[in-house]
């Protein structure tokens, strides 16, 4: 029987600028990988918006998953750019195999 073991999985919407300050806490976090997945349109309280690469403001949906007391370091790391650049960020748990990858 394959045995699973529970993780967080996270995701992190972001401008694409700040990509780099997002890989860079998840690396800081002990997190040991990621992937970034461009994301071109959404809507939020603002209304409908799309990727706009004149104005700078397409977006990156940064995926990882980790164990526990690393995703809470990642969460308390990027705390202080959830509100400074309108970043979303949300964790859940998972079941996942081979659990010692995370």
């Amino acid at each position: 029987m394959i045995e699973t073991v529970i993780r967080k999985r996270i995701e992190i919407l972001a401008d694409t600028q700040l990509q780099k300050r997002v890989t860079d806490a998840i690396d800081r976090a002990g997190i040991t990988g990621w992937t970034v997945v461009p994301v071109t349109s959404g809507k939020g309280r603002e209304g409908r918006w799309r990727e706009e690469r004149v104005m700078g403001t397409d977006k990156v949906l940064v995926l990882t998953i980790a164990a526990e007391d690393n995703a809470m370091a990642l969460a308390e790391d990027l705390a202080p750019m959830l509100t400074k650049y309108g970043f979303i960020l949300s964790m859940w748990d998972v079941q996942v195999i081979r659990g010692e990858r995370f």
